[in-house]
């Protein structure tokens, strides 16, 4: 930029003084920059806009299609809901061409009687937990926890002066007393001594803890028998097009691992099935209402001809689509990364990582990435290698190492 493009501009006070000097000129053409490149700051602002707007129109488009593609996937497809429940499940019929869906008969209320009870003992426990002291015999921090116990030992007192109206078996039956008389005699002792005393609950807990088997084999009894046989009245109910009928429970992620209602569906629908017509759903809460998971179901049977149409695999768009990409990009950035501590996780890692093997093995690095496995699988939705962990795999397990 030239001396004399300065001396051409308007003679004005300020300008004169910026004019006067090499600071002045810096200034000046410092400013004359910024204006320059206002415009293409501006472009590139509206161009980004225009982009972001691509995938948001995206989305619109995308559920008018998946309003119109849902009349035409439940004219086509039996589907079946199995919902958790605290009743112990609620399943629904959908049959092709019907509004309204065949919900099944509840599980029998025992069901929920043997559960209740089992929990009774847990309730006193997470009453008295806030108020743990730091000490035993140390009086607990407040004493809140008395009014509490209190009444429930009230609720207690007579559920077990009924107990023999609960139309239990008798082994079921002496379990739930036995757990009722115990929880009853250490409210009745941990109130009278006034403090909340650790070496008591832990006995308190080894004598309820047994009685547990019976119930949770009571429960299980009930609630299997009863989804069994309403799946195999709607397996023959539907006939030929089983073999086009759907499955969808859902779940916490504290009750996927052996999840009952999908296991208890998965013998009817088969191994070929699992994660084809046959889903666990993930959520946030322990019930899940049926518009939700149709709606879910929908989406992925969706997104589904998508993957076809596009990349020429079906299942491909039941994985995170940008996965491929997102792991080169963590490969590439754990290679310009300062080495940390060796993590003690164990999945396994495909061929295509094998830079992630060699720096790990030259830094003391576990890999931390998926394993990677087909798009289409028939594996079930949770834990199933027993090489890959420790410890107890059953209630009784656990039970005999306490």
């Amino acid at each position: 930029m030239s001396q004399n493009f300065f001396a051409n501009l308007p003679k004005t006070r300020l300008l004169a003084r910026l004019n006067d000097g090499w600071l002045g000129k810096a200034v000046l053409a410092l400013a004359l920059v910024l204006l320059m490149a206002f415009p293409t700051w501006a472009l590139l602002n509206n161009a980004i806009k225009s982009s972001l707007l691509l995938d948001s129109q995206m989305n619109v488009y995308y559920a008018k299609s998946l309003d119109r593609y849902t009349g035409e996937f439940r004219a086509k497809h039996p589907i079946i809901l199995g919902l958790f429940s605290n009743e112990g499940g609620d399943f629904y019929l959908y049959m092709p061409g019907k509004t309204t869906p065949i919900q099944a008969p509840p599980v029998p209320v025992q069901y929920q009687v043997v559960k209740g009870v089992s929990h009774s003992s847990m309730a006193i426990y997470a009453i008295l937990q806030p108020y743990f002291a730091t000490a035993d015999n140390a009086p607990a921090a407040g004493d809140g926890w008395k009014a509490e116990l209190t009444a429930y030992r009230a609720e207690q007192a007579n559920t077990l002066a009924q107990a023999d109206q609960l139309g239990l078996e008798p082994d079921a039956l002496t379990a739930v007393k036995e757990i009722l008389t115990n929880n009853i005699s250490f409210i009745d002792e941990t109130l009278a001594a006034g403090v909340i005393d650790h070496q008591k609950i832990n006995a308190w807990i080894k004598e309820v803890v047994p009685h547990f088997t019976t119930t949770i084999a009571t429960a299980a009894t009930y609630q299997v028998d009863h989804w069994m046989e309403v799946m195999a009245e709607w397996k023959k109910m539907i006939g030929d097009q089983w073999d086009q009928t759907f499955g969808v429970t859902n779940t916490l992620y504290v009750t996927r691992t052996n999840n009952i209602l999908f296991t208890l569906m998965a013998q009817f629908f088969g191994k070929e099935a699992i994660n084809d017509r046959l889903l666990l759903f993930e959520t946030t809460e322990f019930t899940t209402k049926p518009d939700t998971m149709l709606s879910l179901l929908t989406r992925i049977v969706k997104d589904r001809e998508l993957g076809l149409a596009f990349f020429d695999d079906y299942f491909l768009m039941d994985v995170e689509l940008l996965s491929t990409g997102a792991r080169e990009a963590i490969a590439r950035q754990d290679g310009a990364r300062v080495p940390m501590a060796a993590s003690q996780g164990s999945y396994a890692v495909g061929p295509a990582h094998a830079r992630i093997r060699a720096y790990d093995e030259a830094n003391g690095i576990t890999p931390m990435l998926p394993p990677l496995a087909p798009f289409h699988s028939q594996e079930w939705p949770w834990r199933t290698v027993a090489s890959e962990g420790e410890g107890p795999e059953t209630l009784q397990e656990a039970l005999d190492q306490k």
